[in-house]
């Protein structure tokens, strides 16, 4: 957990290391502070900001490009205070053009993020796993990874290029893309929405040399592979978006519905984290600990 008096290793160099190690890195997706501290505490090395699921914590509303800039990066900024893993965040569209790009990167940089993923879609977006989408001409998607390169003031920030061209124009554009945005300055390449296994196998093949991440989109159009077969087809980056999105769901549906059943929570509790262990969850006792050393007046 994040030390509020300790030191921190910039976000950057820490995922740049992982990166160069050779075990595949697992980023579960948290929408708020307290899922990224979860996904610490469970031992995890990165976390990774959904958008998706930051649209539905703020809004109550579905990934369709509905958030801002400036609510996606104040959202980065609070789980970078609250842990200390690299935190992995989706900046959509770069929120324009060339110039929106070269402000969306240095507002996430100055948050203290370790990596952005921009992608090719039209403005306003979509998940990635839902029908509808739209791009830009593979040229102005260059454009924006160029303007990414340009615009970071710390080489080891991470840019990953992802394309949403397979739903669209189909899997040789989309590679094809993926080898533009590379040859832009694109530190890794996320070609999305993969519709097989041999679709997987032929992107990692194709980019045996470069950085890959897999989106374990939870439900959706790619098929569910195991750690050990992405570790061995090379990827080095798998995101999780929305399982803790879906379980908080699940989990709060099911009280809510014990509430309204029996009328108050007296029996709900029984299976729930008491206030003390929650308390500590979320620092309590580092926080009387600064207020007993510098007072709390």
């Amino acid at each position: 957990m994040a030390d509020l008096l300790g030191p921190r290793v910039p976000g950057p160099t820490r995922l740049r290391e992982l990166l160069a190690g050779g075990d595949l890195i697992v980023a579960p997706g948290a929408y708020d502070a307290l899922s990224a501290r979860l996904v610490e505490s469970a031992g995890f090395p990165a976390v990774y900001l959904t958008g998706f699921g930051t649209t539905a914590s703020l809004l109550g509303r579905p990934d369709v490009g509905l958030l801002t800039m400036t609510e996606m990066v104040q959202a980065a900024s609070r789980l970078r205070a609250a842990v200390e893993i690299p935190v992995i965040a989706d900046a959509d569209t770069g929120y324009g053009n060339a110039l929106n790009v070269i402000r969306t990167v240095r507002e996430y940089e100055a948050a203290g993020v370790a990596a952005i993923h921009l992608e090719d879609q039209v403005a306003p977006k979509r998940c990635g796993h839902l029908e509808g989408k739209r791009v830009v001409p593979a040229a102005t998607m260059a454009d924006r990874v160029r303007a990414a390169v340009a615009a970071r003031s710390n080489p080891d920030f991470v840019l990953i290029a992802r394309t949403d061209a397979r739903a669209v124009e189909g899997l040789d554009a989309a590679i094809d893309r993926a080898h533009r945005y590379r040859d832009a300055g694109a530190d890794m390449l996320f070609v999305e929405a993969l519709q097989s296994e041999a679709e997987i196998e032929r992107v990692a093949e194709t980019f045996r040399d470069v950085p890959l991440l897999f989106n374990w989109a939870e439900g959706g159009k790619t098929p569910p592979l195991r750690r050990e077969r992405l570790r061995s087809l090379g990827f080095r980056l798998v995101i999780c978006p929305i399982s803790t999105l879906l379980a908080a769901t699940e989990a709060m549906r099911a009280v809510l519905g014990r509430i309204a059943r029996d009328g108050t929570p007296v029996e709900a509790v029984r299976e729930l984290p008491g206030l003390t262990d929650f308390a500590e969850l979320v620092g309590l006792p580092e926080i009387e600990e600064i207020s007993d050393r510098f007072g709390d007046g």
